[in-house]
């Protein structure tokens, strides 16, 4: 219980179990290891390392900072930190990326207010044919077509995740913009 409260006082999370094994120690075998041995990554670092004592069963290897021009060259640049995945250049897919009927311009550098405003007049002009088509009688029995009032309520449905995906391509000009008052304010202060 003693631990669960100190876990809920605590507002970062606990450093990973393998964070003990960046010692001093360690780092001098895995220069050693550097300086012995050609290809430190193929090679047995017990054989190399034979005549020194605590060398470790995992990969020395393992402790070595990522090689910033690796992940940079490849397409899709990551690095794994502590078990975690991050991506150098995270990219929200779009909503056509996604499978959904994009109808907003694909382009961020054109201006979409336009085929936004679009949009909006679409979901009040099918809203209102909505209210309109619930107030119909009810189909036939035996009739297997869709009634109007889905068809209006699936395109409402395609219309509001156009607007919430391109509320979400622009949340990372926001962010931006938000950091430049935050840092205009402290700076005025």
């Amino acid at each position: 219980m003693e631990d669960q409260d100190a876990e809920l006082r605590n507002p970062f999370p606990s450093p990973p179990s393998h964070y003990t094994r960046y010692t001093s120690h360690n780092l001098k075998l895995l220069a050693l290891l550097h300086e012995r041995s050609s290809d430190p990554y193929d090679d047995d670092q017990h054989q190399v390392l034979a005549d020194q004592t605590d060398v470790p069963d995992w990969p020395l290897v393992h402790l070595e900072k990522p090689r910033i021009d690796w992940i940079l060259d490849e397409p899709d640049a990551f690095y794994d930190v502590f078990g975690d995945r991050w991506f150098v250049k995270e990219k929200i897919p779009s909503l056509a990326e996604l499978g959904g009927h994009q109808l907003y311009p694909l382009d961020p550098g054109e201006d979409r207010r336009p085929a936004l405003l679009g949009i909006l007049r679409s979901i009040l002009v099918t809203y209102s044919t909505l209210t309109t088509s619930l107030l119909l009688p009810p189909p036939p029995p035996h009739n297997d077509s869709q009634p109007e009032w889905q068809r209006h309520v699936e395109w409402i449905n395609v219309l509001s995740q156009n607007i919430m995906a391109a509320a979400n391509d622009l949340r990372p000009m926001q962010a931006c913009y938000s950091c430049q008052v935050y840092c205009s304010a402290d700076l005025s202060a």
